[in-house]
């Protein structure tokens, strides 16, 4: 079968369960999945899955009538085409999500119209399930996937990826991941309260790690670096080893932001902050090991972020015991 979910990284690793399932219900199951190019590193991460169809549509819109455009979506159809599916699911719910979704061959199951994130998007399935729109987002995937198979929504949570291991020799022995950087600048939170929780990290003898991407990001993570003891300004790093960084950490404390969710995934103590967004559905999900804080207008303080912290690696260490 197929698995459509493209964009973006939060809702990536969102879907990432329904492969768990299918998995344990169907252990016979071929799975495939069909993502964005910039994603492609997390389904690749999960054993469950056989073979990775990146789609460059965001790069497509920007250059519609560029030759490389037309070349990379000739092979994208060669790709996504090769293959009869028994089943083509659709958990995005929007109209790029399914006009992929069309150029593979086999039945297309998806939301309903009433529960799809764009209506008009049910139009190309074969198969709609109208599926709660007050569930969190992980657990849509999941009942979404259930449905289509007749299964029952009823097995364990399990985001089932799989990182290299071992730890980067640049990294210290215990150290917590600070992801302070966020697409929309809404939702940031005051440099004066990171710089207070990686000081009252460093007094519990946890060096913080801040990684980042684009240049601003990388300014910011060194100018917070500096005002914070013994912390780090990570390396420019690919999904991959992002990945790994955050496996081996003691906890991640990060904005509402697809890392953060990818830390949350890797069932490491994981707290997110929220300052112009809702939590309730589409908060980190991950049982005990994850917590958000905070929602639109009301961000959290930095003294219940390590008060907070605190309760998650006093949980971990009771579970590890």
């Amino acid at each position: 079968m197929l698995l459509v979910k493209t964009t973006s990284l939060g809702d990536v690793v969102h879907n990432l369960p329904v492969a768990s399932d299918i998995r344990r219900r169907h252990p016979d199951a071929v799975i495939d999945w069909l993502v964005e190019d910039d994603f492609a590193e997390i389904p690749r991460m999960h054993p469950a899955i056989r073979r990775v169809i990146p789609s460059g549509l965001r790069h497509w819109r920007r250059r519609p009538f560029a030759p490389a455009t037309w070349r990379d979506f000739r092979v994208f159809r060669e790709q996504v085409g090769c293959d009869e599916y028994d089943l083509i699911l659709d958990t995005q719910g929007l109209i790029k999500s399914a006009w992929l979704a069309s150029w593979a061959h086999g039945p297309r199951a998806g939301f309903a119209a009433e529960a799809a994130r764009e209506p008009l998007a049910a139009r190309f399935y074969q198969r709609c399930y109208a599926i709660p729109k007050n569930l969190h987002a992980v657990e849509r995937n999941r009942w979404l996937a259930a449905a289509a198979l007749g299964d029952a929504p009823d097995l364990p949570l399990d985001y089932g990826i799989r990182t290299a291991t071992g730890r980067p020799a640049w990294l210290p022995a215990r150290y917590a991941v600070l992801l302070t950087a966020t697409a929309r600048p809404e939702k940031l939170w005051p440099d004066e309260n990171w710089l207070a929780v990686g000081r009252g990290l460093a007094g519990q003898g946890i060096v913080s790690v801040l990684p980042a991407g684009s240049a601003g990001e990388r300014e910011r993570a060194s100018r917070l670096a500096a005002g914070v003891p013994g912390a780090i300004a990570a390396p420019a790093m690919g999904l991959a080893e992002l990945a790994v960084l955050m496996a081996c950490a003691c906890a991640v404390i990060g904005l509402d932001t697809g890392l953060t969710h990818l830390a949350a995934a890797l069932a490491r103590p994981t707290l997110a902050l929220f300052t112009a967004t809702d939590p309730a559905l589409t908060g980190v999900y991950a049982g005990a090991t994850a917590r958000n804080l905070g929602t639109v207008g009301a961000p959290p303080e930095p003294t219940e972020v390590l008060t907070a912290v605190s309760g998650l690696l006093a949980g971990a260490a009771l579970s590890a015991a």
